[in-house]
């Protein structure tokens, strides 16, 4: 459909909503939270839904990438042919939604409907579902404000809490310790797995791309406005970009304001969890080299050459733990030193093993309070 002017934008629906908990809650859009909803609907295109929605909402589109292209290019010289096109294909799509999704709704439920500015997108799906019979909200302002909305609250929510931030090279088991933390009812921050990305030049999941920064920040948000301010936030020391995605400023200097643990283990149990932790490495160390190659500056030519030896001569331990100890370990120390400064050596955590239960005791004994294990 043609962008839709200021006029078009839907009211507020601000009457009931539940009382605020969280400082930064839906109902700033005039709607409930998430979950209050039977069903959240973003009418945009897929490349737009793809790029950011708001968490758990689903893709129904009013129209498709190809056709909110021709409705577009029809709006700059025929506004009322695009008009036209456009609500023919709004009602063919909404129409092949609703006997095999809508149908399966009652009349209780209450629908949550966005597009980009909460305009025509919006009320085609709004206005049919109330036709229907179904209560309708709809966010004012659209994902536009929806957005806004998120880069708002990531800068002001992030230092609401107090935070203990895991430290540590490379394999040492930062990520594991931190579900052992979440297994033993610990509050965790796991900004790799909302990244899906371990936060290294080989940090990339294979066959899991990384979300758009957008997204990122819609999912960092969800899960930030779940934590409780009385309780402190475990997570781990991160670069101020993880893989492709940035980490909003104000949870960056909250976390270098913070109280620091600095984990190590021996160098056999890093390499034991690089194996696991980066199988596909293990069976292709060649690729994994060829990934490291602009590390050669950093590095010089000697060591990146011994890489490639190690490589190709499948020596994967040997290639693990000299990557570590040339580049990884170093760069830790210089990293944890601008960043942490004094609070580098406030407490130490040696983990003797990576094992679930070493683990296990390591964080029972980090909840207690016991600076050494």
């Amino acid at each position: 459909m043609a962008p839709p002017s200021h006029a078009d934008q839907q009211a507020p629906a601000t009457s009931g909503l539940e009382p605020q908990g969280s400082p930064v809650h839906p109902r700033q859009l005039g709607v409930h939270e998430w979950d209050r909803y039977a069903l959240v609907i973003d009418a945009r295109s897929p490349h737009e839904y793809n790029e950011d929605h708001v968490p758990g909402a689903v893709n129904l589109p009013v129209v498709d990438d190809e056709q909110y292209a021709e409705v577009g290019i029809r709006h700059k010289t025929d506004k009322h042919g695009a008009y036209l096109i456009g609500v023919e294909y709004s009602l063919q799509n909404i129409a092949r939604h609703i006997k095999p999704l809508i149908s399966r709704y009652t009349p209780q439920d209450r629908f949550l409907v966005y597009c980009f500015r909460g305009g025509k997108r919006s009320r085609l799906w709004a206005d049919n579902l109330r036709t229907i019979g179904f209560e309708v909200d709809v966010i004012s302002g659209g994902w536009k404000n929806y957005r806004s909305w998120v880069r708002a609250g990531l800068e002001t929510l992030p230092s609401r809490f107090s935070y203990r931030v895991l430290c540590g090279p490379t394999g040492c088991g930062k990520t594991r310790l931190l579900h052992a933390l979440e297994r033993q009812g610990a509050q965790v921050l796991d900004l790799e797995s909302l990244a899906s990305h371990r936060g290294s030049l080989i940090g990339a999941l294979p066959g899991e791309p990384q979300p758009t920064q957008k997204m990122f920040d819609s999912l960092l948000l969800e899960r930030m406005r779940t934590l409780d301010p009385a309780r402190p936030v475990w997570l781990e020391a991160e670069s101020k970009k993880i893989g492709n995605v940035q980490l909003p400023l104000a949870l960056f200097e909250a976390m270098h304001r913070s109280p620091v643990i600095h984990v190590d283990a021996p160098m056999a149990e890093r390499v034991l969890l690089w194996r696991e932790d980066y199988a596909h490495f293990a069976t292709d160390p060649v690729g994994m080299v060829r990934r490291l190659e602009p590390l050669k500056p950093l590095v010089g030519k000697e060591t990146l050459g011994l890489w490639h030896e190690l490589a190709a001569a499948r020596r994967v331990d040997e290639l693990f733990e000299s990557v570590m100890a040339r580049h990884y370990d170093p760069c830790y120390q210089r990293s944890t030193r601008r960043n942490y400064g004094e609070q580098e050596e406030q407490q130490a955590l040696h983990l003797t093993s990576l094992g679930e239960q070493g683990l296990a005791d390591a964080a029972e004994q980090l909840l207690k309070g016991i600076a050494e294990v």
